[in-house]
Order: structure tokens, then sequence, then C-alpha cells
């Protein structure tokens, strides 16, 4: 039996989130939760006001001190090492469930242990375990890569110890389901991100150009992407912007484009109208894959994390085997030779098991079934227990 809403809205609920300075797919999911729990206060290290959705922003939200250094809201990752001393200082001592949304340090929250602690994961710290290498290689200043190292050193250990103050794990995807169980071990349930599928749709009429879509950091390997269409000589439009906005810029040749960040309706109209998607690197889960499908258009990505668990050879997409511009160049020749293949109405009905009403009731059934577990190990939870704010 689903629990009403009113069972959880007599919860005080706490939202922690890494930061607050973009809305990108964590800080969608986080809406989302926002939406389930009205109540909720939101803890996160760094906010922008003036990056986060109307939604989010009517609800209580604590930063950390972090939030009043330098340029902290453009520059946070300068403050990586004080992470989790800052997100440690929270204070989460009256609340009934704390629900972590973890691609960070979110989990590292300290809670009392009759708080039920769920955290959200969409990957375990990413420059300190399956990414790592990637981002060491792309630093440039000498000094920081021999840095670096040390910093990595002492965030895995903290990492590491402060996956144990979680009482229970969503993974956004079996692919982190796996990464929480390799650098964790730890299981975790698996809840597909929402995806709002009734606000795509199909276009009247598809441009001849691709598209890739995202932060522009080094483990999504836009670099891969401007050097096969370097090669192709097809146009592409890379919409997005970070830290490898300019080095890429330089590399992209006058068939590429790249367009820095833009509205979602504009997003939706590059989406609609593009003869595909290009994911050409490790995603978590790849909520842009989905939102592409959602608009009737393959996706051509590459064979690992997420995409595996959205694409579908030939009804939604198209997989290239190795992380290598041959490869990408390769499957982008092999999808011109049967793109007529591609129905959109049949694309389109993939991305309908990750609508946004599907995990809302997931989440709820989950977080429910586990607070009541949670309560049944401490014996203020018996007969008569009240959630903190009912107590007289």
């Amino acid at each position: 039996m689903a629990p009403s809403a009113d069972t959880l809205r007599n919860l005080r609920v706490a939202l922690v989130h890494h930061w607050l300075v973009r809305m990108r797919g964590g800080e969608k999911v986080l809406e989302a939760l926002c939406q389930i729990f009205p109540q909720a206060d939101i803890y996160t290290l760094v906010f922008d006001p003036n990056q986060i959705s109307e939604s989010m922003r009517q609800h209580q939200i604590t930063t950390s001190w972090i939030q009043k250094l330098p340029w902290a809201k453009k520059h946070y990752a300068w403050y990586l090492p004080v992470f989790p001393l800052a997100i440690e200082q929270f204070d989460l001592s009256g609340y009934d469930l704390v629900i972590s949304s973890e691609a960070g340090v979110s989990k590292g929250v300290i809670t009392r242990p009759e708080t039920c602690h769920i955290c959200y994961c969409h990957t375990p710290l990413r420059y300190a375990w399956s990414a790592y290498h990637i981002y060491l290689q792309a630093v440039r200043s000498p000094f920081r890569r021999r840095l670096i190292p040390f910093v990595m050193n002492y965030l895995r250990l903290w990492d590491w110890v402060s996956s144990s103050r979680v009482d229970y794990y969503i993974a956004n995807s079996q692919n982190v389901a796996n990464r929480i169980r390799k650098y964790y071990r730890r299981e975790a349930a698996v809840i597909y991100p929402p995806i709002v599928t009734t606000h795509f749709g199909q276009a009247d009429a598809i441009g001849d150009y691709y598209l890739a879509v995202g932060q522009l950091v080094p483990y999504k390997r836009f670099d891969l992407a401007v050097e096969a269409f370097n090669q192709l000589g097809r146009p592409l439009l890379i919409v997005g912007d970070g830290p490898e906005y300019s080095r890429l810029k330089r590399k992209a040749g006058r068939n590429i484009k790249l367009l820095g960040r833009t509205s979602d309706e504009k997003l939706k109209e590059y989406l609609s109208r593009s003869r595909a998607l290009i994911l050409p690197g490790e995603e978590d889960f790849g909520m842009i894959a989905v939102e592409a499908h959602a608009c009737g258009r393959p996706v051509i990505a590459l064979a690992r994390g997420g995409a595996l668990e959205t694409v579908i050879p030939e009804l939604n997409g198209l997989f290239f085997e190795n992380e290598t511009v041959a490869s990408l160049a390769e499957a982008v020749v092999r999808f011109e030779s049967i793109e007529t293949k591609f129905q959109p109405r049949l694309i389109q009905e993939t991305a309908r098991p990750f609508s946004e009403d599907r995990f809302e009731r997931e989440i709820r059934d989950f977080i429910f079934e586990k607070y009541q577990e949670h309560c049944d190990h401490f014996t203020v939870c018996r007969g008569d227990y009240k959630p903190q704010n009912q107590r007289g």
C-alpha cells in the first residue's frame, strides 16, 4: 500500500545537496524531492539564487560558511579540500528524515542515531574515484598536478569513512549502484531520475546537425566529439559551458559551433530538430539521453555507464565501443547508413518508463518503507512514537 502524502508531510525533513549554483541533472532531482516534501528545509555548501528554480527558492535554504568566501558562487571548486569540514558543520539534530542528494560530499552530514538518513546518489565522489585519472591528466599546472594526488588521497579516505553514515542508498542507475558497491561496499536500490517527458515533443522538421549537451568537463569527453566531427566535416552543435570551453573552441573546425548555456526552451528545440544526440563520454545515468528520446531523436553513445540502461541499439540509438575518435566517427557513419530505420514515435515510447510520476511513486514507497524499518530499530519508535514536530 502506497504511503499517503500526509504520512510523509508529518515528518521534519532536511534535503542536503552539495551546491546549488546551476540547474543540472542533480538539481532537477532535488527539485522533484522538493515537490514530494514541500515542508523540507534545504542545506547546501554554496547557493546562487539567480541560477536556481523558483520552486526551490520557496524552501528555507541554509548554506555553509564557504558561501562567504571570495568568489564562492562561481569558483566553489577552489574550496574542495574543505568541503568535508563544511558539510559536517550542519546541525540536523532536529529532523526525522534526512535525504542527501549526493555527487560530492552531501552524504557526509552527521545525524542523530534515530534520524533516518537516505542518500540518493548520482555518483560517488567522481574526481576521487571513477574519473580521477581523467581529471588529473586534464590539469595543466605542474604545481596542481603534484598537489592533487595528496588532496584526493585525503578525500578518498574521508569519502569512504563517511559512506557509513548513510542508512539506506538509492542509486540513479545500475551503473552508479555498481560504483557504490565497488567503492563503499554498500548495496543500493535503483530509482531512475525523473524526466518530465510531457514537456518534450517531436519537431515538424529535422535539421542537418548533430547535437552534444552537457557541462564541458574532462570526463564527458567532448574533445572526442570535436575531433571526430572535425574529421567527418558534419555540423555539430555543442550546448553547455565549463572549464573545457576555451580549449574545445580552439580545436573546433568551422562545422562545429559551441553555443554556451541556453534556455530550457531553446534546448528542447535543438534536441527535437537534431539528427541525433552524441554522448561521447561515460554518463552516470544521462538524463539528456532520455530527454532526446522524449523528442523522438536517437542517441549515439559510448557503450558504457548509464547509456547501457537507456539506449536500445537500432531502436532509439547506437553504441560505439571504444572511447576513441575513430570509434565515434565510425558510429556516426554507420548511423547515417540506417538513419531512416529510426521511428520517432517508437523512440518516444522508450522514454515513458522514466517519467516524473514513476519517480515520485517509487521514491515515496522506498522512503516510507525504509523510514518505518529504521524506526523499528529504536525504542522511541514504538507505539507511542510521534515525529519530532508532533511531540509535546
